[in-house]
């Protein structure tokens, strides 16, 4: 199992960010990748062969310390129709286990796109064909507008692979494509991604502070099934953890308990009786997230919203809206006070 863009990060293009890198689990079992979210690619082939073919992944991660949540498998190769209910047992037990799915050569000669929403995936690359042709191919430009449309629909993301030339950026970001990868965008000389970006006023970026992923600190987080008597637990292990957030398979914030008003529950008379077995999604608060290029000053604007929880913590999401930690809003006060004295 290895990924064809073994020396090419997954790129942001809105902000420049490395947000993956490919990895390849060697002959003997061994995983090579980098510290970042890593993406595989696993023939469909593979899936369907069970989970005693798919054992060798499994155990590449363990031995490497690594989690599946961590990993974007990139499905390649199509699935007959007969094979269909297979291929979507196997992919719902790599989702429970944590992986995050996508499929390569989406619109072409990947999976059909009926299969692909189906099976709800993290993530859908375009074949790299249609982005060389982009743009200058007016066909090409609608296969990507297409699958892009889809991916709204599923609430996916989409990728653009074997990006080479500056006007194939533009047209990718004028679609709606967020993420790429290619040559175009491989690491330099001094291992930086340069991505064709308006270039940011300094002055302007040091008068609002530092960006919130200076600031962060670890989330704890809980999946969003979890009881409420989990989240007792959580509580109860550290009293410096002023919050938990609950996230979904794919490790995006779906609710956050404060801790005053969540404990603050289960002090009344018979409170541990009325919510402990029950979803500690009945008592979180929507997750209060900001990207984490925010700079301080926008997240003390964000944090101020809503006079009610003005001192909750912030959720820190990255470009694919997982959860990356929390900020506290007593730092950013900080922060924010050291800028303007």
């Amino acid at each position: 199992m290895s990924s064809s863009l073994l020396d090419s990060p997954m790129v942001d293009l809105d902000t420049g960010a490395v947000i993956a890198h490919p990895a390849i689990v060697e002959q003997g079992g061994t995983l090579r990748a980098a510290p970042l979210p890593m993406v595989l690619e696993l023939p469909v082939r593979v899936v369907l062969a069970g989970a005693g073919a798919l054992a060798p992944l499994h155990e590449a991660l363990r031995r490497a310390g690594r989690h599946p949540r961590e990993a974007i498998l990139l499905l390649t190769g199509p699935c007959q129709e007969q094979d269909r209910p297979l291929l979507k047992v196997g992919l719902d037990g790599l989702r429970t286990i944590g992986y995050l799915l996508g499929f390569a050569d989406v619109g072409t000669t990947g999976a059909a796109l009926d299969l692909v929403a189906d099976t709800s995936p993290y993530l859908l690359a375009l074949d790299p064909e249609v982005v060389t042709r982009i743009p200058g191919d007016h066909r090409a430009t609608a296969v990507a507008r297409s699958v892009v449309t889809l991916a709204r629909g599923l609430g996916a993301h989409v990728l653009a692979p074997g990006v080479e030339r500056e006007p194939q950026v533009a047209v990718a970001r004028g679609l709606g494509v967020r993420l790429a990868h290619g040559p175009l965008l491989a690491p330099g000389p001094d291992g930086k991604v340069r991505v064709p970006l308006p270039v940011t006023d300094e002055p302007v970026s040091v008068m609002l502070g530092p960006r919130v992923q200076e600031l962060l600190i670890p989330a704890v987080t809980l999946p969003v099934e979890a009881k409420a008597e989990d989240a007792v637990k959580a509580f109860g292990h550290e009293p410096t953890i002023t919050s938990v957030i609950l996230v979904d398979e794919f490790q995006r914030p779906k609710g956050s308990l404060d801790r005053s008003r969540f404990l603050l529950s289960f002090a009344a008379r018979y409170g541990h009786a009325l919510h402990g077995a029950k979803p500690a999604q009945r008592l979180a608060d929507p997750p209060r997230t900001v990207p984490r290029t925010t700079p301080a000053i926008a997240a003390m604007q964000a944090a101020g919203r809503d006079a009610a929880r003005v001192y909750d913590d912030l959720v820190v999401t990255d470009e694919m809206n997982r959860c990356l930690g929390i900020v506290r809003v007593s730092d950013l006060i900080r922060q924010v006070t050291a800028i303007r004295t």
